[in-house]
């Protein structure tokens, strides 16, 4: 089998949009949580929101093709750039048959489904853009990456709620270590940050009304985020040919569904997805020293990811650092895993763990080290993503620092 390593980073997020402002924001601690600002925002009870700031489609793409994507597609393609500019990556010479795009997203164009439905059902139209469904379709992002890119080889759409990015990265890194192909472009985006959309997380009643507080005490619910990130992988032996710089290695990865409930998460659901991702890896429980929560900020989630762990890992776990980097974010859903995957690269080639801000103290069933309020020097040899969806799909990445 292949060895699978990163070589390019691609992010667009609230705290930044580039993977230098990002992680520089992540490990100051910086909130890009802020009221929503979209028009009728004044009909939305939610108070906060991550929403990507001063994005300019203009500074990206011509004029005359920005009407053919939606901005889950816009995110997408621009971070998608970004990792393989910094990869060195050309894809010529057969190599872009030799490439795939593999994309993960929770909602798809929603902000043309959104806008669409408004138009019909608010304002009367009888007729939508020509353009709504090739925008809005849940593949187009992986379409747009793959045009704008220029990759030919297999692309497709991940959609597995929160899980979708991981899944994703997953399935890309799975591929190449099979010789499916060489490179992959992969990671999540999510933009659905729309009237409709907001409308209905108030509905589910586990939005926070003052601040994203993961593991905390007083902790109440979780904020909507979005943005995109995405990585170049590709085998081992490529890389070194041409002499690419190897930011880390993919080293395992693990999937389980809880099979129990649409919308309440499952321990133990959680712990074989966990499992599998050590075994998948032949990683030693006590060999991880960092993970990347999901960590929503809600009292069920966090209590039974923490509940996880205690299961993975035994006595090891309360020697791991674990934050969630939603707390500065929020939840950026389909893109989560993929934005979470990034910090864990940037924190394996820095020795920096990220931290969980807006911490007030534990909660009694979350009793880990979750690193809270400031970021911390620490020396990290292997760390896991975790993302645990709606409809109990869980996805765990676990990556380490590359050696020779």
């Amino acid at each position: 089998m292949n060895r699978v390593v990163v070589t390019g980073l691609g992010v667009v997020s609230p705290i930044g949009q580039t993977v230098g402002n990002y992680w520089a924001g992540l490990i100051a601690g910086h909130s890009g949580l802020a009221p929503p600002t979209f028009a009728p925002a004044v009909q939305v009870n939610t108070k906060l929101v991550g929403q990507v700031k001063d994005f300019d489609p203009a500074a990206h793409f011509d004029p005359q093709r920005v009407g053919l994507l939606d901005r889950v597609s816009q995110f997408a393609v621009v971070a998608a750039r970004q990792a393989l500019a910094q990869s060195g990556l050309s894809l010529r010479d057969g190599l872009a048959e030799r490439t795939a795009a593999i994309i993960g997203t929770g909602s798809g164009g929603h902000t043309t489904v959104d806008d669409s439905f408004r138009r019909l059902y608010a304002e009367g139209a009888t007729r939508l853009n020509p353009l709504t469904i090739p925008r809005a379709m849940m593949s187009a992002a992986a379409s747009q990456v793959s045009l704008y890119c220029g990759t030919k080889g297999p692309a497709y759409a991940v959609a597995s709620a929160c899980a979708s990015a991981t899944h994703a990265i997953g399935q890309a890194f799975h591929l190449l270590r099979a010789g499916g192909a060489t490179c992959a472009v992969c990671g999540g985006t999510e933009a659905s940050i729309t009237f409709g959309a907001l409308k209905g997380w108030e509905a589910m009643r586990i939005m926070a009304p003052d601040a994203c507080r993961p593991f905390s005490r007083d902790r109440k619910g979780m904020v909507i985020g979005e943005g995109a990130g995405m990585l170049v992988l590709e085998t081992l032996e490529h890389a070194r040919g041409r002499g690419a710089e190897i930011l880390a290695e993919i080293v395992g990865f693990g999937m389980s569904a809880d099979s129990k409930d649409l919308t309440a998460p499952d321990p133990s659901g959680m712990a074989r997805a966990i499992n599998a991702a050590l075994a998948d890896a032949a990683l030693a429980p006590d060999m991880i020293d960092y993970v990347n929560a999901h960590g929503t900020g809600t009292v069920a989630n966090d209590e039974a990811e923490t509940a996880a762990l205690h299961m993975s890992f035994g006595g090891h776990a309360r020697r791991l650092t674990v934050s969630s980097t939603k707390s500065m974010v929020g939840h950026a859903l389909g893109a989560a895993g993929a934005l979470e995957l990034v910090a864990v690269v940037m924190a394996l080639c820095d020795g920096v763990i990220p931290p969980t801000i807006n911490y007030l103290g534990p909660d009694p069933a979350c009793d880990l080290d979750y690193v809270p309020n400031e970021a911390r020097q620490l020396p990290v040899a292997a760390a896991l993503s975790n993302s645990f969806a709606f409809g109990g799909l869980n996805a765990v990445i676990a990556a380490r620092k590359f050696t020779c």
